[in-house]
């Protein structure tokens, strides 16, 4: 990492230049020669495809852009309420423009406002590309927008596309949390800023080779210069209340950028489950049925606090300091769990009660410091990352036994400590070429190392004094090591007909994972090669055909390594696998559009090694353990069908459905296991912009999520339904919002297992139904858009701490 850092300092020292470019300057008036403060002025490329430059008049309506190149622009000025200035010029020296006088509509303000409009959906040969700016859904949270987005499935806290678990970007940057940690900060994030939500299916050599699919949230991009500000708030009723509070600042000018965002939430959630285990004897017949009835709550306040810091050293260099951090003061995660035991015959027989009461504490931070800078011809990009994760929970569990009577015998408790300490520090430099109007050329270096060291210790207390004592068979330490070191090149080109991208990815990666007190060790070293290639032909302006290739892995994660058994009773256990080894996933894609509504798809997706974490019951000994095991094969295809059109200038619909096979085998230690099954996800979307200055917008979505296969766990029917309104007040600077989900209490499901000599079933309930009401007020200049992003790296994923 020394050497990084040497090699980075060195080379921003060797390219950085401060030189000084042209400058365009006026000031802008209305009808009676009085100054417009705040216009926005733009500078576009001469054939308006791509912004440049921007600023704001001031209080007396001057502006002046700086650092331009001696050649054609066109100059676009706008107000509200004013007809749109445009002009071309060809600048060969510094450009006053003098006075410009914008004349005012004819039309009153409302008329001629549109500040709410619907969401639009766009297919490409590679990515879905959602736009939602300025909707109803931009007034909820980032995790509200991703339930939204088209193949976009969000279940509790997996994030899911088409039984992929994609990689979250923020701007390209990945955001690599745990799951948890994941949906924590997508529901503390206002999705305000918002433009767009990618849906990555064929992600370019670019990309980790952990990305197979990936979903990009891309941030509205600011080139004016101000301040602008928001606050915000939400009040949740689901089964308990919830809170959100928040708030955004944006500054910018010739010289600098900065962002802050900050939110807090508070909130209690609650999951009730009913779960049966038919545990069999050794001819897997009937034994003994256990019925548990679990109540879950928890209890959790959240901050998450997001800066971002742009120096514009001059026209071509660009140095950026960003922080991203998730703090959990509080969390009290609480079971209540009573099993009732009946024989084969359906006799009582006995039951216990468990009480598990866990209180966490955590932190994510992370530290970013980027630098780009702009040749003639092409562009470098250098980062360098830090990640300090740090994890405490304690647990205690207390469990009280009846006999056949129904009478009490006797109790049972024991206390668990379990700490987690993660470094990260991540380095990359990425180059980009374009070779002529139609190719462009990509390449880029990235090595990576991360250290984690946890631990557990579990504790048998005696009720009577409470004196702990330390159970050694459940205690236990792990200390994981892992470096990877990667390579790229890319290569895309376009022409009216055709469209092509290839590239390679390599990566070594060298892991060792050791467990000190029971002498486990695991030591992985590989090199692997990962491919991507996309292929279009258009064979008219309304059809095409297209082509996908991409290789993937998924490595484990750092907690279902961990050996560690941690136990949420005394008869039901999660475990790691130190042994796991990583995913290598091939996926092809062949499609066709007609028109720009109809989209048809087949797929085909080949997983060697898939990880699953599967509940495995113990006859002899009745513990039901959660652990997680590679699949010998698990292979998906299936057909798509997609539409989106507009019914009317104000009503748009996007439609999907899919059917689907998924199929799974593997060799438990009695032979093998295969199951398949059919599905289908169907999804029919609703956007709505209604009265006469379009201030009022409504989306409303249904999902059908079929019956599926989910590591040899079938998954019953579930309907997902959302509804999200929004309307702006108080003279456009306020914004009252109403979202609702599940509207007809249809998104709990049911669940079975059954194959050799496993067999259980139960009903989730996951307190996924509620009504939110928000608000959020603008002030500044509140025409700006933000820049706002997050950042991460693609290694802060794998922090993964389950929770039961």
């Amino acid at each position: 990492m020394k050497s990084l850092l040497i090699f980075t300092f060195l080379m921003l020292c060797s390219i950085v230049s401060f030189g000084q470019g042209l400058s365009i300057s006026g000031t802008i008036i209305d009808a009676e020669n009085l100054p417009i403060e705040f216009a926005n002025v733009i500078v576009l490329s001469e054939d308006e495809s791509e912004i440049l430059k921007g600023t704001s008049t001031d209080h007396e309506g001057y502006f002046n852009i700086l650092n331009l190149e001696a050649k054609s622009y066109i100059i676009k000025i706008t107000y509200i309420g004013f007809e749109d200035f445009n002009q071309k010029i060809i600048l060969k020296g510094n450009l006053d423009l003098q006075t410009i006088q914008l004349n005012q509509v004819s039309e009153s303000l409302d008329e001629v406002s549109i500040l709410v409009k619907k969401p639009t959906v766009k297919r490409e040969a590679d990515r879905l590309v959602f736009t939602i700016e300025k909707t109803a859904l931009v007034e909820g949270n980032m995790l509200q927008v991703l339930k939204s987005t088209p193949g976009v499935l969000v279940i509790g806290d997996e994030i899911t596309v088409k039984n992929s678990n994609p990689t979250v970007y923020i701007n390209n940057r990945k955001v690599n949390l745990s799951s948890e940690d994941l949906n924590q900060l997508l529901t503390g994030s206002s999705a305000n800023a918002i433009k767009s939500v990618e849906v990555i299916t064929n992600p370019s050599a670019r990309y980790d080779a952990e990305s197979g699919v990936v979903i990009n949230i891309v941030m509205s991009k600011n080139l004016i210069t101000g301040y602008r500000g928001s606050v915000f708030t939400n009040f949740t009723q689901a089964v308990f209340p919830r809170y959100t509070a928040g708030t955004s600042h944006f500054f910018k000018n010739e010289d600098i950028s900065l962002n802050v965002n900050y939110s807090y939430s508070k909130d209690k959630l609650n999951r009730e489950g009913d779960d049966t285990v038919n545990f069999l004897d050794n001819s897997n017949n009937l034994d003994q049925s256990w019925r548990s009835f679990t109540n879950r709550n928890t209890w959790s306040e959240t901050h998450n606090l997001n800066a971002n810091f742009d120096y514009f050293i001059n026209e071509k260099n660009t140095l950026s300091l960003s922080s991203n951090a998730l703090f959990l003061p509080y969390y009290k995660y609480k079971i209540a769990n009573n099993t009732v035991i009946n024989e084969a015959n359906g006799d009582f027989s006995s039951r216990f009660t468990a009480d598990n009461l866990s209180r966490d504490n955590k932190y994510n931070l992370a530290f970013d410091v980027d630098f780009n800078h702009n040749f003639t011809k092409g562009v470098l990009d250098v980062n360098a990352h830090y990640t300090a994760y740090n994890y405490e929970r304690n647990q205690g569990v207390i469990s009280n036994f009846f006999d056949m009577n129904n009478a009490f015998e006797y109790t049972n408790a024991f206390n668990t400590h379990n700490n987690q300490s993660t470094n990260i520090f991540a380095g990359k430099i990425d180059y980009s070429l374009p070779l002529n109007e139609s190719s462009n050329f990509e390449t880029g270096l990235k090595v990576s190392s991360t250290n984690t060291e946890s631990d557990i210790k579990q504790f048998d207390v005696d009720i009577s004094t409470g004196n702990e004592t330390i159970d050694v068979l459940n205690s236990d330490a792990f200390n994981y090591d892992e470096q990877i070191y990667a390579a790229y090149a890319n290569y895309d080109r376009s022409t009216e007909k055709w469209s092509i991208n290839a590239g390679l990815r390599v990566e070594q990666t060298n892991i060792e994972g050791v467990s000190p007190l029971t002498n486990i060790s695991n030591t992985q070293d590989y090199l692997e090669w990962f491919p991507n290639a996309s292929l279009l032909y258009n064979m008219s302006d309304d059809y095409n055909v297209y082509l996908n290739y991409k290789r993937s892995i998924a490595r484990p994660s750092y907690a279902s390594l961990n050996p560690f058994r941690f136990f949420l009773n005394d008869n039901y256990v999660v475990s790691g696998n130190p042994f796991l080894v990583p995913t290598f996933n091939d996926h092809v894609v062949l499609g066709t559009s007609i028109t720009d509504f109809f989209t048809f798809e087949a797929y085909y997706k080949n997983y060697d090694g898939a990880i699953s974490e599967i509940p495995r019951q113990n006859n002899d000994t009745n513990v039901i353990e959660y652990i997680f095991v590679n699949f010998d094969k698990s292979v998906e295809f299936g057909f798509d069908f997609i539409t989106n059109f507009e019914v009317t200038d104000r009503w748009s619909i996007y439609a999907v459905t899919s059917f689907y096979n998924y199929e799974e085998e593997t060799n438990l230690g009695q032979g093998f296991v295969r199951r398949d099954q059919w599905s289908n996800y169907s999804e029919f979307q609703n956007d709505f912009t209604l009265l006469k200055d379009n201030s009022l917008n409504i989306s409303f979505a249904l999902t059908w999520v079929g019956k599926s296969l989910q590591g040899f766990q079938t998954v019953e029917d579930r309907l997902i339904s959302d509804l999200a309104i929004s309307k702006t007040i108080l003279n456009k600077k306020g914004i009252i919002s109403l979202s609702v989900s599940d509207l007809f209490n249809t998104h709990d499901f049911d669940y079975r297992t059954q194959y050799q000599n496993q067999f259980s079933f139960g009903h989730a309930d996951i307190d996924d139904r509620y009504v939110r009401l928000g608000f959020r007020y603008k002030f500044g200049n509140t025409k700006l858009n933000s820049n706002a992003r997050a950042i991460d790296t693609e290694e802060r994923e794998r922090l993964e701490k389950k929770t039961n």
